[in-house]
């Protein structure tokens, strides 16, 4: 199944505790790159989420934001150092002593002091925070996959229609192409006529060579069987319920073009040029289509 790049999942948790909302989403890249924005108490939580996600995304730019919404007032513990308020204290009793200043060192003073009293988050118990928070992160994967697997539908939809479109044109050219070498052996034999006159006689036997070297330099049968083959290996791809790589979709387009421009170089013929111009306007379509394909 074809899985676009772009989609989006959000879900809410609570645990009487914390509420907890996830948001991620994502956009169209050329690999896989997470990113997780997250309070940093919570941080020992961040790889597990990242894999989580990636279990599911295989390519993309994926912008993951956590929030955690405190419900509860015994979220955070405060922690006395006694010992940094002992070096405190004996500092500043050497300071007075020193500068003859008045011993008013008082209680408010010490605790006011950096890393006398710290406010230590209530995370202890760090794998049960991580299990409550894969529950919504899990939700929103989900929700993102099911999005982007819609957009996939869709977007596999486009690709097959306009690939058909694409073998229609194939087909067109399959039967014009044997034309173009009658239609230059006629032109060829009209040409020799004007320039030397209904009198003479034609070589036919070099108007036959002259014949066959330009059809075998406009040939473009082979061109024409690896454009047909690389559009139903294209369809093949996008229909199948594996999911297809991204990647491998861009290359065949790339030898659609490939092909689609050596006909037009070869083929000598203004209609099919004509066809050739509206074959590389379908391959460019199929071609913006891909870019957002997982």
């Amino acid at each position: 199944m074809v899985k676009s790049m772009t989609g989006f999942g959000r879900s809410e948790y609570c645990d009487g505790k914390r509420n907890i909302i996830v948001e991620i989403k994502s956009v169209n890249h050329r690999y896989n790159d997470i990113s997780i924005r997250m309070p940093k108490k919570y941080a020992f939580a961040e790889e597990k989420i990242k894999n989580l996600v990636k279990d599911t995304v295989k390519r993309g730019k994926v912008d993951v934001s956590v929030i955690v919404e405190n419900i509860t007032e015994n979220d955070s513990n405060v922690q006395l150092n006694t010992m940094i308020a002992e070096q405190y204290y004996e500092n500043l009793k050497i300071l007075g002593e020193k500068f003859n200043l008045k011993d008013d060192i008082a209680l408010s003073l010490i605790a006011s002091l950096p890393d006398v009293l710290k406010l230590k988050p209530d995370v202890d118990d760090e794998e049960a925070i991580i299990k409550m928070m894969q529950i919504p992160v899990s939700d929103a994967v989900e929700k993102l996959d099911r999005m982007r697997s819609d957009e996939g539908r869709k977007l596999a939809e486009d690709i097959v229609l306009r690939g058909n479109i694409i073998l229609d044109y194939v087909k067109r050219i399959e039967k014009r192409a044997p034309g173009v070498v009658s239609e230059y052996r006629e032109k060829l034999h009209e040409r020799i006529n004007d320039l030397i006159g209904d009198n003479m006689v034609i070589d036919e036997e070099r108007l036959a060579m002259e014949t066959a070297i330009f059809a075998d330099k406009c040939s473009i049968t082979e061109e024409l069987v690896r454009l047909n083959s690389h559009i139903i290996q294209l369809k093949s791809n996008v229909e199948k319920n594996y999911e297809p790589s991204g990647r491998k979709l861009d290359f065949l387009v790339q030898e659609l073009n490939r092909e689609v421009n050596t006909i037009g170089s070869k083929a000598n013929d203004l209609e099919i040029t004509k066809m050739v111009v509206d074959l590389k306007s379908e391959i460019e379509k199929i071609r913006e289509q891909i870019q957002n394909i997982e």
